[in-house]
């Protein structure tokens, strides 16, 4: 009787050390992947810059912009995406006083361009001035407004 309550004592013990061995194993390994993403999110912040284009070399697959912040100089890679409006466009495309909002990641010291939106360029003041001109010639004077009349007095109750 001994020998089984010792061996059933030592199996209870057993299998507490294990499960108590287990759980701190699963604890460390959340730690583990979330040292792992903050290393990630280190690496590669992404970012946004509006502004003019300054310089742009097609052969070497870089793009530099004056944004308000200074100027940023980026490189792009095959996955980089030029548009204008829905148009689809490549790098040589863009031209130097361009209006282009880019999305880059900096990753150890390097900005890497993702995406590349070029504006539209702005209408130019003398096509408003003509379209505005025809629209001023069609409005006629308004009318001047009727007089109203009087509105007649109400008549006492007869009280």
């Amino acid at each position: 009787m001994k020998k089984t309550i010792a061996i059933v004592l030592s199996l209870v013990l057993m299998f507490a050390f294990t499960a108590v061995t287990f759980a701190a194993e699963k604890a460390a390994a959340p730690a583990e992947k979330k040292e792992m993403k903050a290393e990630k999110a280190k690496k590669a912040v992404k970012k946004q810059v509006t502004g003019e284009v300054t310089a742009v070399d097609a052969a070497a697959n870089t793009l530099t912009v004056k944004g308000k912040k200074g100027d940023v100089m980026l490189s792009t890679d095959d996955k980089t995406t030029v548009m204008e409006g829905k148009a689809k466009k490549t790098l040589a495309d863009v031209k130097a006083g361009d209006k282009v909002t880019v999305h880059y990641s900096e990753a150890d010291g390097k900005n890497v361009a993702h995406k590349v939106v070029m504006k539209a360029a702005p209408a130019k003041k003398a096509e408003k001035k003509a379209k505005a001109a025809p629209a001023e010639k069609k409005e006629a004077p308004a009318a001047a407004p009727a007089e109203k009349k009087a509105a007649p007095a109400k008549k006492a109750a007869g009280y």
